[in-house]
């Protein structure tokens, strides 16, 4: 539990959709999808398809679940994704020799190519968001904060 000065107040504007701090990170969020989208379409990419994309150049050859735990999604959501991603020649999907269950996605020469102009992208996004190197790096890290912190408040027991 937080120190009591360092909580924020509950007044009649707390439920005001301005005052929440879960409408602010879902709106920047959309924001980033909507910055993202015309410098990505170019390259064949949805934002979706992006930061899978990240995954795969940081560690090629992982499991379908490696990846949603990289990202915080479920094995539902990726698969159709993975499917558009194989379909359009940047990964390639296949069974795991030692565990059939598992399916490895790795990447293609194509998207090993896609690797460099997606740099650029991100030159524009970094430069579209307007921060200094140190506010980028002190916003990411809070956001990283908060995330941690929600997943652990919701993994506690709730009785």
């Amino acid at each position: 539990m937080l120190p009591q000065e360092t909580v924020p107040t509950c007044d009649d504007d707390s439920l005001q959709l301005s005052s929440q701090l879960c409408f602010a990170t879902y709106a920047a969020a959309h924001a980033f999808t909507r910055f993202y989208k015309p410098l990505l379409e170019p390259l064949g990419l949805t934002y979706s398809q992006y930061i899978v994309m990240l995954v795969l150049w940081e560690t090629d050859n992982v499991t379908v679940k490696e990846i949603g735990q990289r990202l915080f999604l479920d094995s539902g959501t990726l698969t159709p994704l993975l499917k558009r991603l194989e379909a359009s020649g940047v990964v390639q999907r296949k069974r795991d020799a030692q565990d059939e269950r598992q399916v490895r996605i790795s990447l293609t020469q194509k998207g090993r190519d896609l690797r460099a102009p997606v740099t650029a992208v991100w030159r524009d996004v970094v430069c579209g968001v307007g921060l200094t190197q140190d506010d980028f790096d002190a916003l990411k890290n809070q956001l990283n904060q908060l995330r941690q912190t929600l997943d652990r408040a919701g993994r506690r027991d709730p009785r």
